[in-house]
Parts: structure tokens; sequence; C-alpha cells
């Protein structure tokens, strides 16, 4: 289904709202359709991502929300929640320099600079 930028934003932003309200599958199903399409919609990537951790699939959300990163490096919300992701699995060696490149972006972040003083 190719209907260009304006349709993958609305599948997008149908996604988010599955994922707002629980629908988890439903969101999973759309933003898959999304990458197949797009594989480097960051947006799509972070998202399923964030989906993933809400369902368990804890391998899956690092794997996303890494792959969300590496295509917006300079995202502070992207860091944060990878950053925040390794932070509730207990891997702060990986959480730390994560929250270190959210404050290069932003020096006054408020989710890195606790995060960083709770890791440390």
């Amino acid at each position: 289904m190719a209907d260009g930028a304006n349709g993958v934003a609305a599948r997008l932003e149908q996604a988010i709202q599955h994922k707002v309200v629980g629908e988890y599958d439903e969101a999973v199903a759309l933003l898959q359709g999304i990458l197949a399409e797009t594989p480097d919609h960051a947006d799509a990537h972070h998202e399923l991502g964030l989906v993933y951790g809400f369902t368990g699939l804890f391998d899956e959300s690092t794997e996303a929300l890494e792959k969300a990163v590496a295509l917006a490096p300079t995202s502070v919300k992207y860091l944060n929640d990878l950053g925040l992701t390794h932070t509730m699995l207990g891997e702060y060696e990986k959480a730390i320099p994560v929250f270190e490149r959210v404050l290069e972006q932003d020096p006054t972040n408020d989710t890195a600079i606790k995060n960083l003083n709770f890791i440390r």
C-alpha cells in the first residue's frame, strides 16, 4: 500500500493511537507495514521499540530503538527512550553513554540528568 508521505504519516498516527489505548497488535502491524515500505523511517522504528517494550519484547525493543537512534543520532527523544529502556533492564553500562549523548545535545535535559544520577 504505497500511499506516499501523507499516508505514512496518517498510518503512523494511527499506530500511535493504538499504542496509547493498549492495542499493541494493531500498532505493531501498522508500524511493520510502514517499515516494509520505508525501512529507514526513524519514527516508526522508535514507536515500534516503545510498543515492544510495553509488551515485554525487550530485545526487540532495544533493537528497534537503536535503529531509530542510528537513523536520527541527535534525537534527544530517541536517545532518552533508549537510555530509559537500558536503565529499566538494569543495563547501566549501556545506558550511561546514551544519556551522555543526550546531554551533548541538551546539557540541561532533566531525564538524562536524573537517570545518570540514579545510575551513578
